[in-house]
């Protein structure tokens, strides 16, 4: 009987997997790409941590907003516009620097609890009463830092 197959050693063989280079070239893209998405996603996780305390400060907001509604004075203090809690959270400290004048304060952000070496992170809320029922809140940079401005969740000076 004759044996028509070819030998194994023309035979061609295909390989259904990748070659050692092909699996390098992947890995090497998949780096570059973990290598600029991890230092963006530390930054907005950091942001996120501030902008948790903005929130915070919605009851002293409004705690201001409706004493500046009733009297159409701005409260001598924080305590006087019937404000509970003084903003101490996981992220934030409390809420310092309030000025009397015109109704402003400021977010102390607890700089050791959201990043170890952050800097000073402390926007300013001040608000524009517009007649004695509309008040609209503006967020400031306060005393943060420069190199922390961009953790902030407002833009403006």
């Amino acid at each position: 009987m004759l044996n028509y197959d070819f030998p194994l050693s023309l035979r061609m063989r295909h390989s259904g997997g990748f070659t050692l280079i092909e699996l390098m070239i992947v890995i090497a893209i998949v780096a570059i790409l973990v290598a600029f998405a991890v230092p963006a996603y530390q930054d907005y996780t950091i942001r996120a941590k501030v902008t948790e305390c903005m929130v915070g400060a919605a009851p002293a907001k409004l705690g201001i907003s409706e004493f500046r509604s009733t009297t159409g004075n701005w409260p001598q203090d924080m305590n006087v516009a019937g404000i509970s809690s003084n903003g101490v959270s996981k992220y934030c400290t409390g809420f310092v620097g309030y000025d009397s004048t015109v109704g402003s304060f400021q977010i102390d952000v607890d700089e050791s609890a959201v990043e170890p070496v952050l800097g000073q992170v402390q926007p300013e809320l001040v608000p524009t009463a517009n007649g004695l029922d509309t008040i609209s809140w503006r967020c400031s940079y306060g005393a943060t830092g420069p190199a922390e401005l961009k953790y902030l969740p407002c833009r403006s000076s």
